[in-house]
């Protein structure tokens, strides 16, 4: 008998779970409802977390649950609960590190079986609809633990609270007698270096991720002279501009590569990779003066503003990877198609070099465009002008541009998450103050006023918002990287109510998440009461709570002259030591913190009109080279209320712009002289 109706999410907001609503699975959102009925009939309880962009949640979802023998037997024996973990980060991390502990490793689609009260007994990822991939089928799963629920159900209640306590009684912060230096963070970059692909670019064999924070650490290693770490970076970013994972026609980054040289994608594109692979290119194009790491951000955030963005601002979460039913259908070519675009013989000649294309594709008979030869290769190779080759080949892109846009694009997952956005928001601002494009300021301010306005309710910050409504307790990563955010854009655009925003969520950051034993918890002190309390360490994709919320205290320290708020993140950092020199890739925010710490960190301090041209030139010098290791405030005026401390007491002199820099506390001269403040900037570097 076919399930009609819809089941319990097609009340819900999110787009991953409103994709389940007419499931035959009698599917529930994670609530009271769902677990009071598991604890009523007294049935164990199948969870499944997943998110919109996924392509093997789609896999299964088609495979199991829109089986309707399946969904008969979900129906009967279990209560069925479906997660977004883009909005509940935190059940996801609970229960993934359940399945990590029984399996050895997790992933999505997460499947996960609990008792009634909630805990783990048995779980896996993604599993088939009859027996391969030495896997048994998931109506077998659910049979033999249906079968042991009835007769041997201590058993399972049993497991369950050994892997509740094990969860329970594992601290990640431990104290440490390491201290923060920068031998430590020599070791991490001779551990990246150890295990990088100098042939392919990146860590590890396929699937390759692009691993952006691991690469701006090193970035910020090569400011303070080590070659190798700019080698790394500048070699893996190359790798990754040729295209593949990277969109050569739209611009913007899948999720990561299928192979090991970068070429075919996992075609998913997520915000927070864009947002934050687009700052790393940002500040590589600072500092080498490459040209194409300028245009890899320019087109990623171009990317962004064209698919990703609600008209009030927010910015969404991510594209499908799959369209009308295929994966990647959507970004890749037919060898046919690419003919249609080229018109005549040199055309093809130069095209056909660039990308290395040959009439058998490199994906399944199709093309994914990835970059085989420079322009200068090409245009030595077939005698003719550098421009010309460039030219030729971008009119050759719009035309396949104007190609694909008549395509079915993929869903958008339209929901707007505060901490991605936190970590966008800081892309646009930098690319804003460093490029000096009104079109990316204009976008940084509607998104924070956007989050400011509509994330909020009753002065409490809320997770994700979509189609007018906001839901769900925010948690530590998105206060931090908000705050994080909102300090980028205020040494941007310098409106003190960014400042006064960052500095009233710190303080709720502080007082509702803090653990007395070290670090922070990653939700709120009034959260929903949980199997644990998760407190999440480790980035992954993005930067943890911890390492975002380490950071954020660091740069408040310096803007405020918090001594207090600085030895609480000493403490963080110094208990991440160990563990980040020997994991550099899955602590690598923790070492950029590291790397801000251990300072030297200047304080610059402009005051002046902006009806005055030298204010606005005295700003064009502080960002004319990429500091990671500064912070600014900027006033018109002298000791304005709420302004930052390294604001306070400083004053124009000669009743001119004037501008003052300081090191770790100990000040210089300040100056009137544009030249003067240059040659301390320099002198600083």
């Amino acid at each position: 008998m076919r399930f009609e109706l819809s089941n319990q999410l097609i009340r819900e907001n999110s787009p991953y779970l409103l994709q389940h609503a007419n499931n035959p699975v009698n599917w529930f959102p994670w609530g009271t409802e769902a677990l009071e009925k598991a604890r009523a009939e007294n049935k164990p309880i199948f969870l499944s977390v997943g998110y919109a962009a996924c392509h093997w949640c789609h896999v299964m979802a088609h495979e199991s649950f829109e089986n309707e023998q399946t969904a008969a037997f979900l129906n009967e024996h279990f209560v069925s609960i479906k997660v977004d973990r883009e909005e509940r980060p935190d059940l996801d991390s609970i229960y993934m590190q359940a399945v990590v502990a029984m399996i050895g490793s997790g992933g999505w689609p997460l499947s996960v079986f609990l008792t009634p009260d909630g805990s783990p007994f048995y779980g896996g990822t993604y599993f088939p609809p009859d027996r391969r991939y030495n896997m048994p089928s998931f109506i077998e799963v659910l049979q033999t633990i249906s079968h042991l629920w009835i007769e041997d159900r201590a058993r399972l209640i049993s497991s369950g609270e050994q892997i509740r306590k094990q969860l329970i009684y594992a601290s990640p912060f431990k104290l440490t007698n390491f201290q923060i230096n920068d031998i430590n963070l020599n070791q991490a970059v001779l551990k990246l270096a150890e295990s990088y692909d100098w042939k392919n670019g990146g860590w590890g064999k396929a699937p390759k991720f692009p691993q952006p924070m691991a690469i701006e650490f090193l970035l910020r290693k090569a400011t303070r002279g080590d070659s190798l770490a700019r080698d790394i970076a500048m070699h893996c970013l190359e790798a990754m501009a040729r295209g593949g994972m990277y969109d050569i026609i739209g611009g913007g980054f899948a999720r990561y590569s299928t192979d090991d040289t970068w070429c075919i994608p996992h075609f998913e594109k997520m915000l927070y990779d864009n947002a934050q692979l687009a700052l790393v290119y940002l500040h590589a194009w600072l500092m080498s003066g490459k040209i194409v790491f300028r245009q890899v951000c320019e087109n990623t955030l171009d990317f962004v503003l064209r698919e990703l963005c609600h008209p009030l601002g927010g910015f969404f979460s991510s594209l499908d990877a799959d369209s009308e039913g295929l994966e990647g259908k959507y970004y890749i070519w037919s060898p046919e198609e690419i003919k249609n675009a080229i018109s005549n013989a040199q055309e093809n000649e130069i095209f056909t070099m660039a990308f290395g294309l040959t009439s058998k594709g490199n994906f399944e008979g199709n093309v994914v465009l990835q970059r085989k030869a420079n322009d200068i290769e090409i245009a030595e190779s077939l005698n003719l002008q550098k421009d010309h080759v460039i030219r030729t080949i971008n009119i050759i892109i719009n035309r396949l541009q104007e190609f694909r846009a008549s395509r079915i694009r993929p869903n958008v997952d339209d929901k707007v998450i505060v901490a991605w956005n936190g970590l966008a928001l800081i892309a646009f601002a930098e690319a804003a103050r460093y490029l000096g494009k009104p079109t990316y300021l204009k976008a940084a301010r509607k998104n924070a006023e956007f989050l400011l306005q509509y994330m909020q309710m009753n002065g409490r910050l809320l997770r994700s918002w979509r189609a007018g409504s906001a839901n769900h307790n925010a948690f530590l990563e998105d206060y931090a990287a908000l705050i994080l955010g909102l300090l980028a854009i205020y040494q941007t655009d310098p409106d003190l109510k960014w400042y006064e925003n960052a500095i009233r969520l710190s303080n709720d950051m502080l007082d509702h998440f803090s653990d007395p034993k070290g670090g922070f918890f990653d939700t709120r002190d009034d959260h929903e009461t949980l199997l644990i309390r998760p407190k999440e360490i480790q980035d992954n994709a993005t930067p943890s709570g911890n390492s975002l919320a380490v950071f954020a205290l660091l740069q408040l320290s310096i803007f405020e002259g918090n001594q207090q708020l600085r030895g609480l993140a000493e403490k963080m950092l110094e208990s991440m030591q160990e563990v980040s020199m020997r994991y550099p890739t899955a602590f690598a925010f923790w070492l950029q913190a590291t790397d801000f710490a251990l300072g030297p960190v200047f304080e610059v301090a402009i005051i002046g009109s902006w009806e005055i041209p030298a204010t606005h030139e005295f700003i064009q010098v502080l960002w004319k080279s990429f500091r990671p290791r500064f912070v600014a405030a900027i006033s018109q005026a002298s000791n304005v209320l709420n302004s930052p401390g390294i604001l306070q007491n400083r004053n124009m002199i000669n009743d001119s712009p004037t501008a003052y820099l300081c090191q770790d506390y100990v000040c210089l001269k300040p100056t009137n002289s544009i030249e003067e403040f240059a040659s301390q900037l320099d002198s600083s570097n």
